[in-house]
């Protein structure tokens, strides 16, 4: 949905702007009374609709339950819990995770890219089309975003099929580099559109990928959704370091935001690799290790609280 909402955002907001007004509101104020109401809504049928745990979810039969949390409880190194309680030394294992951050990096870095494609991504339909109106133009950015909303949904399926997910980050950040360095050797409108589709493609699918890394990554649901708001915060960091990457002044080429975009992504890959390689040797080590000596002596809280550092665990690349 996220590159979805890439494509097809602007061209919403282009619709309710030419609304002559939304109540009491005009203008832009519109977009955001209008947008909101609609986020509230779902969020309602939301917090009616979507459940927390296989026991209480009403669309599963009794079966189908059982498999679920006998599924759960077998990922769940030291603990039978389906649904833990809350834990403060859990959240900080969560946190600080060595996947978790280094993850989390890595998608404040991607971020950079994707909004960023945003912000940039009309100026170069702009240069291509100048004389088009202001909807063909919205229109001629969504192309980019429906290939990477397909890459997202592909890429992710062979993740889960293979389990593996940071291979599949070493794979995706060259196509992104590529992308940037035909933005930065050339000036044709052409080329540099073409840039945009293999930029989306290998961008769009590090929020699903890097979420699911950091999910698949630590053994409570407590630890699950700290290391998850961790990585979503950077990310929004990365967001917030690409409303400053294409500055007027470096119009019309962009070179310092286009490099920058090419380090960030080259960036990932070097981290991509080294995490891979890592999470390897050190499931290795973990291999060495007495399981029965090194909780010896351990209550069944302390045991919990260990979570991925539990001598039985593994990281799962």
């Amino acid at each position: 949905m996220a590159p979805l909402a890439g494509a097809f955002g602007g061209l919403l907001a282009s619709a309710i702007l030419k609304l002559p007004h939304f109540g009491g509101l005009t203008k832009w104020r519109m977009i955001f009374a209008i947008e909101g109401i609609i986020t509230i809504g779902l969020a309602l049928i939301a917090f009616f609709t979507l459940t927390d745990r296989p026991a209480t979810a009403k669309w599963l039969t009794q079966e189908e339950k059982d498999l679920a949390i006998a599924r759960i409880k077998s990922e769940r190194v030291g603990t039978t819990e389906v649904l833990d309680k809350f834990d403060t030394t859990k959240v900080l294992r969560g946190i600080l995770s060595p996947v978790t951050v280094s993850v989390a990096i890595i998608f404040m870095l991607n971020n950079i890219t994707v909004q960023g494609l945003a912000f940039f991504l009309p100026t170069i339909v702009k240069t291509i089309y100048p004389k088009n109106t202001v909807i063909s133009q919205q229109l001629h950015t969504v192309p980019p975003y429906v290939v990477g909303a397909f890459f997202t949904l592909l890429i992710p399926f062979f993740a889960w099929r293979f389990d593996r997910r940071v291979i599949f980050y070493c794979g995706a950040a060259p196509t992104v580099m590529v992308g940037y360095i035909m933005f930065l050797v050339s000036t044709d409108p052409h080329v540099r559109y073409a840039a945009t589709f293999l930029i989306a493609s290998g961008a769009c699918i590090f929020g699903a990928l890097c979420n699911a890394q950091v999910a698949a990554n630590v053994v409570s649901d407590t630890a699950r959704s700290s290391a998850i708001g961790a990585t979503v915060m950077m990310g929004n960091i990365g967001g917030l370091i690409s409303t400053w990457s294409f500055l007027p002044f470096d119009g019309p080429n962009y070179h310092i935001g286009n490099g920058l975009n090419l380090g960030a992504s080259s960036t990932i890959l070097i981290l991509s690799i080294a995490l891979l390689y890592w999470m390897s040797a050190d499931n290795k080590k973990r291999e060495a290790k007495d399981v029965d000596r090194e909780l010896s002596g351990l209550s069944v809280q302390q045991v919990q609280d260990l979570d991925w550092k539990h001598p039985a665990w593994r990281w799962r690349p």
